[in-house]
Formats: C-alpha cells, structure tokens, sequence
C-alpha cells in the first residue's frame, strides 16, 4: 500500500518554507513603510500631472496684468500642442505610465487657455494703438497722413487659419484659429496613427518627435529673447518653474524606467531652460533692441 502521509508531509513543509521566506523579505518591512511608499509614489505622480502647467501660471498672470504679451513666445505653446498631442497618440502604440497621459491633457487645455489670453492682449494693444494713431493723425499733413495710415493698415492686418498663408502662420488675429489648426492637426495624425498603429517603428517615431518637441519648449523664447536682445515681458518665475519641473521629470523617467526617448529629451530640455538663465544674465543691462529701433525712428 502506499502511503500518502510522507508527501503530504514534505508539501506542507514546503509550503511553510514559501510563507517564512515571504514573511522574513516583508520582515523588515512595516504596513506603516509601506502607506508611506504608496504616499510617495501619488504625491510624485500628482506632481508630474500638474507640475507642468504651474510654471506658466506667473506668465498668464503678468499678461494678463499688463496686457502685453511682447515679451513672449506663443510658439511655446505651440511646441506644446504638437508635443502633448503626438504623446497621446503614442500611449496607443505603446502604453507608459497614465499620470504622464493625463498630464498631456491638462497640458493641452493649458497651452489654449496661454494662446487665449495672448490673442486677447494684441488685440487689445491693437485697438489702444489704433486710438492713438487716429488722435495723432488729426495733427499730420495730409500726405504723411496717406502714408502712415498705409503703414498702420497693413501692421493690423488680420489674418486666419483658412486663409492657408504661410506668412501669418500661428500670427492669426482670432483664437478660432487656433482651435483649428489643433482639429486639424490632430485628425491627421489621429487617422494615420490608425492606419499604422502596428508599425512599431512609426510608433516610436512618434514616441520620439514627442518628447523632442516638448525638449524643444525653451528654443522660441530662446530666440525671441535674441531678437529682442532682452529678456523683458517673460517672466523669470516660469523659467526658474520650468527648470526645477524639467529637473524632477528628468530624474522621475530615470528612476522610472520610462522609454529612452522620455529621459534624453529631459536633458535637453534641462540644457535650454540654463541657455535661458544665461541670456537674462547677459541683457540685463542692455535696453530692449526694439526700444533702440524706436528711439532712433524717433531721431
């Protein structure tokens, strides 16, 4: 006959080894430990969902106060809008993590409300300058009067995104515009991501031009600030906001093993916000080049 009693036994046995081992790797470890790692981990996904929108709060504000948006880059936003929007469509192809998905979302409401409020402040500028243009006009000759209302007419021009013209891209007078051309952009890529969502090398292109886009967020102020050899009308709280952000994200990709393309770009993005720093720096003390271009008209 054969007895059943060793087997079960040796099972029994083998199965209280099992529990012990998993009792001594959790041994050092307390339920207090672990509410707090569970802690850390949504407080560093709260931060990465809506870290990134807070260094553009100081700029929305001082835009709105001043109702001059001279000083900055609406093509940031539109780095942005290209970047946020080629990232959701790469979580289709390949997921990541969801806090940095729904930190595209937010991002892109974000960036709109940004391009808003900028359109809203030139077209302001625009009718105060329009005022003072026809109060000054009043006291001009007549010929100088045909001349300079020439000048001012085609300053003003208005322009949209179904005109198609190249001239005035992302320049348009009308926040409509804008909606549009994101509609449109993003159906395009929306029906072709479709078609090739089981390309993986389509996908990790796009996965890619994502987070290069968004690396790339700094260049237009960059060279805006160039232009203008100035760093007034931009606000040095978003960029100290920008870099600190791009520092915690950078390291957050890292330690997250989230894909290559997220952490390289990060570093890149790290390198332009401290080229940023450098140009406030080096114009501190040189008045604005426009400033200098009126003063001299002026002469």
């Amino acid at each position: 006959m054969i007895d059943l009693r060793e087997p079960a036994v040796k099972l029994m046995k083998t199965a209280g080894d099992a529990e012990s081992a998993l009792f001594v790797s959790l041994g050092n470890m307390t339920i207090p430990d672990i509410t707090i790692m569970n802690l850390i981990n949504w407080v560093a996904a709260g931060a990465m969902i809506i870290g990134g929108v807070f260094p553009f709060i100081p700029q929305y504000l001082d835009i709105r106060k001043t109702g001059n948006s001279e000083g900055f880059s609406t093509f940031v936003c539109l780095n942005l809008l290209i970047a946020n929007t080629l990232r959701i469509l790469f979580w289709f192809g390949k997921h990541y993590e969801l806090p940095l998905l729904v930190q595209s979302i937010i991002m892109i409401v974000t960036m709109l409300a940004l391009v808003h409020v900028c359109v809203a402040a030139k077209h302001k500028s625009e009718i105060i300058s329009s005022k003072v243009r026809k109060f000054s006009d009043s006291s001009v000759p007549h010929s100088s009067l045909n001349s300079s209302s020439h000048n001012h007419q085609t300053d003003s021009t208005e322009s949209s995104f179904l005109d198609f013209d190249t001239q005035y891209f992302w320049k348009w007078t009308d926040f409509s515009s804008y909606i549009q051309f994101m509609l449109a952009f993003s159906t395009v890529m929306g029906l072709i991501t479709f078609i090739l969502i089981n390309f993986w090398l389509y996908v990790e292109t796009i996965g890619f031009l994502a987070v290069f886009a968004e690396a790339m967020l700094g260049a237009p102020q960059f060279y805006r600030n160039y232009q203008n050899q100035s760093t007034q009308g931009m606000s040095k709280k978003m960029v100290a906001m920008w870099t600190c952000g791009d520092v915690f994200k950078t390291v957050y990709f890292i330690l997250r093993e989230t894909p290559a393309q997220f952490w390289i770009c990060g570093i890149l993005q790290v390198s332009i916000d401290i080229s940023i720093f450098m140009q406030v720096y080096m114009y501190r003390n040189l008045p604005p080049r426009k400033l200098v271009k009126q003063h001299l008209m002026a002469e």
